[in-house]
């Protein structure tokens, strides 16, 4: 075993033994503490005192029977994981009025340890009011300055659990563990529709052992979007030994890093997932001005269908120049290297997609082997060193399957 997955591991075994500890623990029922349940009226006062009773007690399991519990903002301590029975929701505030600071997810948890959210119930954000007015401004050209709340954060946590529920219908982003350590998330879904605006479904965003498997999610922009806009705390990369595992996503905008890159990003490993209908499979986005190195990632065993653009590696965001010149480094310039695609097979309507550097720094070391993609167009190349092609396969309708510009390829095998 590695020194990368003996850390890995022993962050996992750590969270395991917490959850097993927890499922020993007191089960306190929030319909005894007056939550009615009903969808007519907030149950927030009720669901909070539950939640303090249960921590006052040293902690345990927060139980939802079945029911709508219409509810504000809660907050989560330590030792609490609530548990969704089958047929129960969580359902936000209908009225964007009633949600009080947007800052503030429906479910928060800021620097508590041993926290989770699991069972066969549903959080539903009840976004369908904040969408229209984002869309009529992205329409209209014009900025939209509102800010939208989360579904589910955990700020600064420790060995946090998400399993089984599933999350829905954010107003913006549904889960976001930021700045965490030891982050399970397991067969869970999330969905909303494919033109809800910036409805990212799961944000690690500088977290440390982050395991994310057997999901189902369907949403309108990134699938999952790993951020890193600060080191760990202490010092060194920001994001460190994530696993992406066996998930199916369907609309979205994919598996991406970034934009926030400052604080970098190593160790991560996608794999077995399947992908259809998503405008990217995987994406690297950022900029000048936000980023920082990526260096060590590894995608492989990926199936995607109907993907626009099945690669899409860039050192621009939002949007890619036909040209461009060189510019000084600076402590943001982006840097990528140790980029691996292994086992990938892919349809698109589009293009193969993109791996484009930048003038001044070239992306480096990025090899794919036993890739097949059926596209329209190929593959841009530019600004890149060193790219390594191993049984690449890439059939177009029109035109070369490789676009390069200013890069060195090397075909070791061909197809």
């Amino acid at each position: 075993m590695t020194t990368d997955s003996k850390s890995l591991f022993l962050g996992f075994l750590s969270l395991a033994l917490c959850l097993g500890a927890s499922a020993q623990s007191s089960t306190f029922n929030v319909r005894d503490y007056a939550a009615t349940g009903a969808g007519a009226q907030f149950d927030t006062a009720a669901i909070q005192k539950t939640i303090n009773d249960c921590a006052a007690h040293g902690g345990g399991i927060v139980r939802f029977p079945a029911g709508v519990y219409l509810t504000k903002s809660i907050f989560l301590s330590n030792n609490i994981t609530l548990q969704l029975d089958d047929g129960a929701v969580i359902k936000a505030a209908p009225n964007p009025d009633d949600w009080g600071d947007p800052a503030i997810a429906l479910i928060h948890a800021r620097g508590v340890t041993n926290v989770g959210l699991e069972g066969k119930g549903v959080v539903d954000g009840d976004g369908s009011l904040w969408w229209p007015p984002v869309l009529e401004a992205k329409r209209a050209n014009r900025p939209y300055t509102r800010r939208r709340p989360r579904l589910v954060i955990f700020s600064g946590c420790r060995n946090v659990h998400v399993r089984g529920v599933t999350l829905r219908n954010s107003p913006m982003f549904h889960l976001v563990p930021m700045d965490c350590e030891n982050v399970l998330i397991d067969n869970i879904s999330i969905l909303a529709p494919a033109d809800s605006p910036n409805t990212d479904a799961i944000d690690p965003s500088v977290c440390h052992h982050v395991r994310i498997s057997h999901c189902l999610i369907d949403v309108g922009d990134d699938n999952v979007a790993i951020k890193s806009a600060h080191p760990w705390r202490g010092g060194g990369m920001g994001c460190d030994d994530i696993v992406i595992s066996d998930c199916t996503f369907l609309h979205g905008h994919g598996v991406s890093i970034g934009s926030e890159t400052m604080g970098g990003v190593t160790n991560l490993l996608v794999e077995r997932c399947s992908f259809k209908d998503t405008i990217h499979g995987i994406r690297i986005k950022t900029s000048r001005a936000k980023g920082g190195l990526i260096d060590g990632a590894v995608y492989r065993d990926l199936s995607m269908k109907d993907v626009r653009w099945p690669i899409n590696i860039a050192c621009y965001y939002p949007k890619l120049p036909a040209e461009d010149s060189a510019q000084p480094i600076t402590a943001t310039t982006p840097v990528y290297r140790n980029i691996h695609f292994v086992n990938l097979t892919a349809t698109s309507p589009d293009s193969a997609g993109f791996i484009v550097g930048l003038p001044e720094k070239f992306i480096s070391g990025i090899s794919l082997q036993n890739v097949t993609i059926h596209a329209p167009r190929g593959l841009t190349v530019r600004n890149t060193d060193d790219l390594k092609l191993t049984h690449v396969n890439i059939k177009t309708e029109t035109g070369e399957p490789l676009l390069t510009n200013n890069a060195h390829v090397e075909i070791l095998i061909a197809p």
